[in-house]
């Protein structure tokens, strides 16, 4: 029989990744969505129309739900009885969580334990993934990895961490089959236009196409371990077909500073960065994350998974996607 599958947070990066990802396995997809005046699902238009020989579409239902009303929740888990559900949805800025630390820890923190208790009560052996987050680590010293010490920085990070532990704590006290995924940063054009990543890509295309001739950022310094959204996915999935429940560190491996980003996406157009990029202290956190480097050794063993996009790739294809949407023609600006 076919899989049933819940992703709450459908509408982000990652959700519509990863329902591209379980439909192109015959999974039956169920997504969360709230309800709001005005429409957020671009990330998944595509699947919502679909067409061909095997439509998509036939296996691919939205519902409308929050975080944060455990009624709600309780009734589309029993009523979609999902084999698997992926808890994406977050607010999940983090210099936004410290404007608003309540709603953060409400939807991030207190939305997976509704998920979680939801499962419970209902019985079934229903397969539970957590979307952890590298942020939870903070001022740990790197490399980070699944035995490494939790220091969040952040509401953000608290709020998660807070998540993290009730899914723990439902699996070792109620024997649910609930997962952590602690992934470190991952990116792609399908990113929010208010994380750095993206924003350097719009920003580079803006400046291409005369719209700015600044780019504004905060700490430089910063360090990250950057991956592709696409290949993070595949590790969530991986995770609720093994025999046993456990959490896996995500990451590349590899750490790069902010600056190094910028440097690469100017030099993907032929541009000086320093001409360009102003540092600008309202974009800082009150309290920084230094340095994140995650340590995948367990996941790249137990699962079989490694990255499979290089963080040059990741930047090209996401400068492709901005470029074209500011009307400047990529081919005609994009070095190599």
């Amino acid at each position: 029989m076919r899989k049933r599958a819940l992703i709450t947070g459908i509408t982000g990066q990652d959700g519509s990744y990863l329902a591209e990802f379980l439909l192109a396995r015959d999974y039956e997809v169920h997504g969360v969505v709230r309800r709001s005046s005005t429409m957020n699902r671009q990330r998944i238009d595509h699947l919502e129309h679909s067409s061909g020989n095997r439509s998509d579409k036939a296996h691919f239902f939205l519902h409308y739900g929050d975080m944060t009303d455990s009624g709600g929740l309780n009734r589309l888990i029993k009523t979609i009885q999902p084999d698997e559900i992926y808890n994406l949805a977050a607010q999940s800025h983090v210099h936004i969580s410290f404007d608003q630390p309540e709603y953060t820890g409400d939807t991030d923190g207190l939305g997976a334990t509704r998920i979680l208790e939801a499962i419970r009560t209902t019985g079934r052996p229903t397969r539970f993934y957590q979307a952890s987050t590298s942020e939870m680590f903070g001022s740990t010293p790197p490399p980070q990895d699944e035995n490494s010490p939790f220091r969040p920085r952040s509401p953000y990070g608290a709020a998660k961490l807070y998540a993290h532990w009730m899914t723990v704590n439902y699996r070792e006290a109620h024997g649910l089959f609930a997962c952590s995924g602690i992934l470190f940063n991952h990116e792609s054009p399908r990113r929010g236009e208010n994380f750095v990543t993206r924003k350097v890509t719009r920003g580079v295309a803006q400046i291409l196409a005369g719209k700015q001739s600044k780019l504004r950022l905060g700490n430089l310094d910063a360090k990250r371990d950057w991956g592709h959204a696409r290949d993070f996915v595949e590790a969530m999935w991986m995770m609720l077909q093994q025999d046993q429940p456990d959490d896996y560190v995500i990451a590349t491996g590899v750490t790069r500073t902010v600056e190094e980003l910028v440097e690469v996406a100017f030099g993907l157009v032929g541009l000086d960065w320093k001409e360009y990029v102003v540092e600008d202290p309202a974009y800082l956190r009150p309290t920084e994350v230094d340095l994140l480097l995650g340590n995948p050794a367990k996941a790249m063993a137990k699962l079989g998974w490694k990255p499979k996009t290089s963080f040059e790739e990741m930047i090209r294809e996401m400068l492709e996607n901005d470029l074209a949407a500011f009307g400047v023609e990529p081919a005609a600006h994009l070095v190599g």
